[in-house]
């Protein structure tokens, strides 16, 4: 009943009153999804090419760039012709930032966001009310594909919970709409996992959602409890890649198949696996994929957002490796698909007390707030002893030190020691991801959870 009551009157009510059109959006994204791959790619591209027109008039950034190389929006009569535009690197998403708003949205209302990004870098993204609700939209297809409903509870393993941000409008608007319940993973100890635990047996969530390794050794505690009762509609994991060994244990556990989804703070919603569970959908009406200039085939993954035009990301280098197929799914959706995801990804670290913390959750917690921090990376060389490998910029000084201090002390208590080691870059995977965090412990304490 409340389900229903959230879905049919609280969110429509919610929405018009803020004049947001999200609902609207998702009707129309509901009903275009099961056209041809053809009738998709023809609007997606109407969709490009007037994106790189606004680009070019209103942002400096690309008015520089692409004279610089001699290309033009009007050179652009095919998905092809984009391989000719240069490559936006994620330095210059952090360091020309300014350069990339456009001068359309200078007097306009948008939403500023700082992320620490997939790579331990902290970038700031603008993004305007219209991309921002149709983004929503999007995600919101995305989660009904794992068998959730709009309208029911969310369960969340996430660290620092959005919401919180808000103050008590965020409460209110958690508490009425979202009627979302979060376990925290920074700090994960047997006694608050059952708390959570509880909290799930008492909310009766449809969806439960979260980093893959946070949902893992969700379902390994649920496990060793001998806990059987929590059955949501559907299970999203995201943020880092699901491996299969922990499929195993999420599906055995909650009763239902795990949904991977992906994408990064910089663009939302990238992809995401259907009911099928085979590939992931591309969000193509919200962001066009390529690999090293081509719309199939395996490489480093480019995207151009087409849905944010206060900041428009084009041909933006993520970091990650990618499989983009030519096949569509069996489900008769005509969206693009992902056939895999290298992905990135981020080991627990073992805190001096025997909790865990996710490695996620620290990109929160370390890139976003040591002032002058370029990029971060963290290794866990022994339970008591961290290495934070740090690219630093002009603004990295003493309170920059001081500030990396107290968040180890805050963070993992007083008996861990670390050592900062600078360099000029972090190197990436052979695979081509970043990992932010690497513990040398975490995996052999991991071990035995399932067991």
């Amino acid at each position: 009943m409340l389900d229903t009551l959230n879905r049919n009157f609280v969110q429509p009510l919610v929405a018009a009153k803020r004049g947001s059109k999200h609902l609207r959006y998702l009707a129309e994204l509901e009903r275009t999804q099961f056209e041809s791959s053809e009738q998709i790619r023809a609007r997606q591209l109407v969709m490009l090419q007037t994106q790189l027109h606004h680009a070019f008039a209103t942002v400096p950034y690309y008015q520089r760039t692409w004279a610089a190389v001699g290309v033009h929006p009007s050179d652009v009569k095919s998905f092809a012709d984009l391989a000719n535009f240069p490559i936006l690197p994620k330095v210059d998403v952090r360091t020309r930032g300014d350069e990339l708003h456009s001068s359309a949205y200078a007097n306009a209302k948008v939403r500023t966001k700082t992320t620490s990004g997939s790579t331990g870098v902290p970038l700031k993204i603008v993004l305007d009310e219209r991309g921002a609700q149709w983004k929503t939209a999007c995600t919101l297809r995305a989660d009904e594909w794992s068998g959730w409903r709009r309208g029911q509870r969310v369960a969340k393993v996430w660290g620092n919970p959005e919401y919180r941000h808000f103050g008590l409008r965020g409460r209110i608007t958690n508490a009425l709409v979202d009627r979302a319940v979060y376990l925290d993973t920074i700090g994960l100890t047997s006694e608050r996992i059952g708390e959570f635990a509880r909290a799930l047996r008492r909310h009766k969530p449809g969806m439960i959602f979260g980093h893959a390794h946070s949902l893992y050794l969700l379902a390994c505690a649920l496990k060793k409890s001998k806990i059987d009762d929590i059955r949501p509609n559907g299970i999203v994991s995201t943020a880092m890649p699901l491996h299969d060994w922990q499929r195993v244990v999420i599906e055995e556990v909650f009763g239902t198949p795990a949904t991977n989804r992906y994408g990064c703070e910089e663009v939302s919603l990238i992809a995401c696996q259907c009911e099928k569970h085979a590939g992931l959908h591309v969000a193509a009406e919200s962001v066009y994929t390529e690999v090293d200039g081509k719309p199939t085939g395996t490489g480093k993954l480019l995207v151009t957002d087409l849905s944010n035009a206060a900041m428009p990301l084009i041909r933006y280098e993520i970091g990650d490796v990618v499989t983009l197929s030519n096949t569509p799914c069996v489900c008769g959706r005509g969206l693009p698909v992902i056939d895999k995801v290298e992905g990135r990804d981020a080991d627990f670290v073992v805190t001096p007390s025997g909790s865990l913390i996710s490695g996620i959750s620290l990109t929160e917690n370390f890139a976003m707030h040591i002032r002058g921090a370029a990029q971060v990376q963290i290794i866990q060389e022994t339970t008591t002893h961290l290495r934070v490998r740090l690219v630093k910029d002009d603004a990295f000084d003493d309170v920059s030190h001081r500030q990396l201090a107290k968040l180890v002390l805050d963070t993992f208590g007083p008996t861990m020691r670390f050592d900062v080691e600078f360099l000029d870059v972090i190197p990436q995977e052979p695979s081509g991801k970043y990992r932010f965090c690497i513990s040398k412990v975490a995996a052999e304490f991991m071990k035995g959870l399932s067991a």
